[in-house]
């Protein structure tokens, strides 16, 4: 066996890439070392005066939509400021920023002067068409986004602009619209200027979200795996060797045949392989250059054994080629291979290696994370800013498409073991590096928008989806506005909605943060305006529209008018409108107007359009089934309807309402005392009664399709059973005990949604019916119910289908038909029925909440009503009692009532609709067009 290096000339390089002399020479001149891409968005930045422009838009009021606000282009900010990442010119382009913003204040101050003098004169300002258009697809007509510049920490990200994207694609331009984060720097924040607007904003709420702003940590880091980052990198590099891209290793065989391969791909599996790498990077000779082995072994088992380099499994080993195999691996030195060979010959029958292909593709891949560490076998050294970092361009170039195309398109750098990349930031280059070789990020609030940029820059995958799945699952009160302007930045139209989403559905946490204040003015209009902003009162919306005036108040009073109008004043008790009067900012002048007129709207009668805050939330209650019993109490009725909750409504002060709509039928039967789940966006529900009678339980199981809105039936289960409770467990469904007459059941059944069939797992300890299961951490907890002698109980165990039940640390009072649902890490209990000290059957209040940590209950706040046989769920991390009944005098309780654990209270929700006995909810995400 033999090591040759082949050096490759100028002219082979080029005729290798299949280019003439010239289109190579022509290639040659062109550099990659800079991303064609736009400048990147930049965060904001302190200034000492007050007046200074924070975003290049205009601000204009029309009479019909109070306050407007025209966005302006930036077409007089200096050449190169969006596309050009010439860091030699950043003094002068600052300089030139400062020019355009003092230019724009002037236009603004001016606008606004006009704007004034048309609001006199009682005349509307004419736009353009292409300007009316413009304001009817902002959905915010009248305002601009005002980025403020002295944002603490706040990633004002630019909203890439109407030229941005229309006008490139008129010119054709074929650029990404992504480029890395411009760092802020900490040192030039005028702190004074933060103490000056601290004053002007007196108020003791703000001061109190500021102290909490600060104990949020940013820098807490967590790592973010890709499972399937192995695989899919040795795939693209199996597709690469398919097309001879990149590949740096020619191995000759003793038959005179040829295979060319990656290096660092087989020398993750050869340590032959690995000790020439090694010993060419040594004498110096590990830069750009063909290498060649030759090698005692036939063609056949060395392509098996290259196909197990890169597939992690020998596709062609059999009785016939095994010992030719070992062979092969040996004169290789892989081991790996050797002892599968050794298992196919002692089992003496075919392997099943689809298991272990995917270790030995981790395995090969750690083997190569190893290689770049010691810097053997790479061939190419990224030099950037205070850093040079070494790695193999093949890898480099399956994560990256900008790396793909600065090494196999004949760029200057395809031909350079040193390529320098000073526009680029070295720590955030390091962790996309490492995240090729592992498939893994740290990553923490304080990283990965420059992360996530230079990821987008360089169309680097595995930090990419890393980043973006980071962006989604650790959204919080204090990052979702970034998350936001960064996701309309870079035009991520899913991430938008996510965050959008997040801001409404949070909206009073998210208005207490001190970057709130500095949302720009378009965007806030925007929130308050959607249907979809969840607040408990209208004085929570007024104290975020007054904070928000008030961190600006120079700038920003011309925009009270609007903003006020989103405010539902007559909604508000006296106590809240007290508030709303004391506050300090109405002693302005400016605004004597604007608060006479919100007086008159909260002192006049509501009018219909003010009676209520409609709120939609994003999932939706569903009640299915129950009975009911006519007004004179002498007939009852099972139903088969299906409604939902489509809306919430605040009404004045503390009252509130849901909208409820039918949504349909349940197929064949009534039913009432079922069970429902949820799996997949689709509803499940099973068994129950018909009808009152012996014999009148159910089996039967069906599945709702929301989308199709339509029903299937499933296997029916083995036995008939109300009064029992059902839960999702690894995949499968269990249905837990019941009663059919006359007995209560301790059987359990196991539900395969792959073969639609029901098998019996290990039975409860005793029968049980009327209880209630929820699932909290992996574990099945079930909580009191009825046994055989029509004793309640106060047992709370753990149950397993494969070991059973282990008893836990019971509850106060026994009870029975109650609701029990799991809030963050606790499982709140309420509702139903319970037995006296006399033994009298009695309605049960009191409410309590189970602590799994310490194994102990907790009283929480009581019931107002009874609600026994009440169907509970879980929506928007509050929970909801629907309906039920009084067992004590047999009255029905048509109404909802929901917890809400952060204020320790229940809120009435209103009225339920259709039956209210025995039903049961769900929560469920409907279609778009069902809820209009």
């Amino acid at each position: 066996m033999r090591w040759t290096r082949e050096n490759m000339s100028k002219d082979e390089e080029d005729d290798e890439g299949g280019e003439s002399e010239e289109e190579s020479e022509e290639e040659s001149d062109h550099e990659m070392t800079e991303p064609m891409v736009k400048e990147e968005p930049h965060r904001a930045t302190c200034e000492d005066n007050d007046e200074e422009v924070v975003e290049e838009e205009e601000e204009t009021i029309s009479d019909d939509e109070g306050v407007r606000l025209e966005d302006t282009e930036r077409e007089n900010a200096p050449e190169g400021e969006f596309g050009d990442n010439n860091v030699d010119t950043e003094v002068e382009e600052s300089t030139e920023e400062e020019e355009v913003e003092d230019a724009n204040e002037s236009e603004e101050e001016q606008v606004l002067d006009d704007q004034d003098h048309q609001e006199e004169q009682g005349t509307q300002k004419t736009h353009s068409s292409a300007a009316s258009v413009e304001e009817e697809a902002a959905e915010c007509s009248g305002f601009g986004d005002e980025y403020e510049e002295d944002a603490p920490e706040y990633y004002f990200l630019e909203t890439i602009s109407d030229r941005t994207v229309d006008q490139e694609k008129q010119e054709g331009d074929p650029g990404l619209s992504v480029t890395a984060t411009v760092r802020k720097d900490k040192e030039d924040i005028n702190s004074k200027m933060f103490e000056e607007e601290d004053e002007e904003s007196t108020d003791e709420e703000i001061a109190e979200d500021s102290s909490d702003d600060e104990c949020y940590d940013e820098s807490v880091q967590k790592l973010y795996s890709k499972d399937n980052h192995a695989p899919e990198l040795f795939l693209t590099l199996a597709q690469f060797r398919e097309r001879s891209l990149l590949t740096d290793l020619t191995l000759l065989t003793r038959d005179g045949a040829t295979l060319c391969v990656h290096a660092p791909v087989l020398a993750a599996v050869s340590s032959l392989t690995r000790k020439g790498l090694a010993v060419l990077d040594v004498s110096g000779d590990s830069g750009l250059c063909k290498r060649s082995l030759s090698l005692d072994v036939d063609h056949d088992s060395l392509e098996a054994i290259v196909d197990f380099a890169y597939t992690g499994h020998l596709s062609k080993l059999s009785k016939d080629t095994v010992e030719d195999i070992k062979a092969a691996a040996e004169t290789l030195g892989a081991p790996r291979v050797l002892d599968l060979c050794e298992t196919f010959v002692s089992n003496s029958e075919k392997m099943d290696d689809a298991t272990s292909a995917m270790q030995h593709i981790v395995i090969s891949l750690q083997s190569v994370k190893q290689l770049q560490e010691e810097r053997v076998g790479c061939d190419v050294i990224l030099d950037v800013h205070g850093a040079s970092f070494h790695a193999h361009r093949v890898i480099l170039a399956a994560c990256s498409d900008y790396f793909r195309g600065m090494f196999s398109l004949g760029m200057k750098e395809s031909y350079q073991s040193h390529v320098h990349l000073p526009f680029l930031p070295a720590a955030e280059l390091e962790v996309l590096i490492g995240s090729s070789y592992t498939g893994s990020v740290h990553l923490s609030w304080s990283c990965v928008f420059e992360v996530a940029c230079l990821s987008l820059q360089l169309q680097y995958q595995p930090a990419l989806s890393l980043s973006l799945q980071y962006l989604h699952e650790e959204l919080n009160p204090h990052s979702c506005l970034d998350v936001a302007s960064f996701a309309e930045a870079y035009q991520m139209t899913h991430l938008l909605e996510l965050a959008d989403d997040y801001v409404l559905r949070q909206f009073p946490k998210v208005s207490r943060t001190a970057k709130f204040k500095y949302l720009p003015a378009r965007q806030l209009l925007r929130y308050l305006r959607s249907s979809s902003l969840n607040v408990p009162c209208e004085l929570v919306v007024f104290r975020a529209v007054a904070n928000w005036i008030q961190a600006k108040p120079k700038r920003r009073f011309r925009l009270a008018k609007e903003l006020m109008k989103t405010i539902h004043f007559p909604l508000m008790t006296f106590k809240e409108f007290k508030e709303v009067r004391s506050l300090e900012m109405w002693s302005d002048q400016r605004l004597a107007d604007i608060y006479e007129a919100v007086h008159d709207e909260f002192c006049s009668e509501s009018t219909p359009q003010s009676q209520c805050r409609v709120y939609l939330p994003k999932e939706i209650l569903v009640v299915s089934g129950g009975d009911q019993i006519s007004e004179d109490m002498a007939l009852r009725s099972v139903s088969t309807e299906l409604w939902f909750g489509n809306s919430l409504m605040n009404q004045t002060g503390i009252k509130k309402a849901m909208e409820w709509r039918l949504l349909g039928e349940m197929p064949e039967t009534p039913r009432f005392g079922h069970e429902v789940a949820v799996f997949k966006g689709q509803l499940y529900v099973f068994g129950g009664n018909r009808y009152y009678g012996v014999g009148d339980t159910l089996n039967s199981v069906y599945r709702y399709h929301p989308l199709q809105n339509s029903w299937e039936r499933l296997a029916d289960m083995g036995e008939n059973r109300c009064a029992f409770s059902v839960v999702i467990f690894d995949g499968n469904m269990l249905a837990i005990g019941g009663h059919s007459d006359p007995d209560y059941k301790e059987s359990v059944e196991r539900y395969s949604l792959t073969t639609n069939s029901w098998s019996f797992t290990k039975p409860l300890d005793l029968p049980l019916g009327g209880h209630v299961a929820r699932v909290l951490h992996g574990q099945i907890f079930v909580s009191g119910g009825m046994n055989n002698d029509f004793n309640c109980l106060s047992s709370m165990f753990v149950y397993h289908p494969e070991t059973g039940s282990t008893y836990l640390a019971t509850m106060s009072k026994p009870r029975a038909h109650h609701c029990m649902e799991t809030l963050g890490d606790h499982l709140y209990v309420a509702g139903g029925f319970t037995a006296d000290d006399g033994g009298a059957v009695v309605d049960q209040l009191d409410c309590e909440v189970y602590h799994p940590a310490t194994d102990s209950w907790t009283a929480f706040t009581s019931l107002p009503v009874p609600h026994v046989g009440a169907g509970s769920a879980v929506l928007e991390g509050k929970f909801y009692v629907l309906g039920g009944y009084s067992r004590e005098d047999y009255s029905e309780r048509k109404m909802v009532h929901r917890y809400d654990p952060s204020i320790h209270r229940w809120e009435n929700m209103g009225k339920t609709a259709g039956p209210n006995n025995d039903v049961r909810a769900a929560v469920l995400c409907l279609p778009a067009h069902v809820r209009l």
